[in-house]
């Protein structure tokens, strides 16, 4: 497995800078965000692939995926004032965006040789998981995403890409139950699966190893992400993800790997036995230290960790 940067932490530096950034503290590969507005690595619309290849390969590293997971969102959804800074315009014109954003996406990552597309799918109204005022709600929007992300899946297939869809709050697939659900109303389409992302599952109390074991062979990429349920916080507030992040007494906070309530023995012990030999992403949101503690103490953190090569069988001789 290798250990990878995702370069939307510094987006005020030049997709090269952070490259020799990455080569110099021993990352592997990184991980390319592809949305529009303020995007300073790469554009869709003017990619030169063979130029970034060959930057980035000179550095020692691979490109693990294209993350775009802001105009994903409006596929589904939503689509008040929550994504108008995304793109304005009617549900219809939004729904058309996103999708088309999407498929350039997945060109641009066939152009550049990567096989992974990470990001949302979207919910029009996420409260519908709670079957009140509204038990049908849910299953109209599970439809949607059948329909919607199904054609999309189709042409990520010809362009030989995968979409890795992150579980996530406010999103139709957001645990390991809606993510079970999620294959089936697909179909099991190959080019479906996931960005496992343990910092985003463990708010809600789920073992994240129970995710790798159930979705085993649908796991796509990982992200090296923490988060800390604040045990002296949560008699409070709960683990409720709101308000702002640097706020004192949050029941939960993105950390660093490491630092949080994450097992991450665990999740390298489980991810090596389902065969997983990709790529762990880091990407930073811990609000309580900088992007250089970040970058530094993850990569000494994980490197340790990594399983190598699984167990080569007991030769019984030995114990004769």
């Amino acid at each position: 497995m290798k250990i990878g940067l995702f370069t939307a932490t510094y987006l005020d530096e030049s997709l090269e800078d952070v490259c020799r950034k990455a080569a110099e503290y021993g990352y592997e590969a990184v991980e390319i965000p592809a949305f529009r507005d303020g995007n300073t690595h790469i554009s869709l619309e003017n990619l030169n692939a063979a130029e970034i290849k060959k930057m980035v390969s000179g550095y020692g590293l691979t490109i693990s995926a294209l993350s775009n997971h802001t105009e994903s969102l409006l596929v589904l959804g939503p689509y008040g004032k929550d994504t108008e800074w995304i793109h304005p315009g009617t549900k219809e014109e939004r729904i058309a965006y996103g999708t088309e954003r999407m498929l350039k996406t997945a060109q641009a990552a066939n152009a550049l040789e990567v096989p992974v597309v990470c990001g949302f799918i979207g919910c029009e109204n996420f409260g519908r998981f709670f079957p009140f005022p509204y038990s049908s709600g849910w299953a109209e929007m599970e439809q949607e995403f059948a329909d919607r992300w199904g054609k999309i899946l189709d042409k990520f297939s010809e362009y030989g890409v995968k979409f890795a869809h992150e579980p996530h709050p406010n999103q139709l697939v957001y645990d390991v139950d809606t993510a079970l659900r999620s294959v089936e109303l697909v179909n099991g389409h190959k080019a479906w699966g996931f960005n496992f992302d343990p910092a985003n599952l463990i708010y809600l109390g789920i073992d994240v190893e129970n995710f790798i074991d159930k979705l085993a062979g649908r796991i796509y990429h990982v992200h090296a992400k923490d988060g800390e349920v604040v045990s002296h916080n949560v008699k409070n507030s709960g683990v409720i993800p709101q308000g702002d992040w640097q706020r004192l007494g949050r029941g939960f906070r993105f950390r660093i790997p490491g630092w949080g309530s994450v097992p991450w023995k665990k999740v390298m012990t489980e991810l090596s036995m389902i065969g997983y030999d990709y790529v762990m992403s880091y990407e930073h949101e811990d609000v309580t230290m900088s992007r250089e503690d970040g970058i530094t103490k993850t990569i000494a953190y994980l490197k340790p960790l990594v399983i190598n090569k699984p167990y080569e069988g007991r030769n019984d001789a030995l114990f004769h």
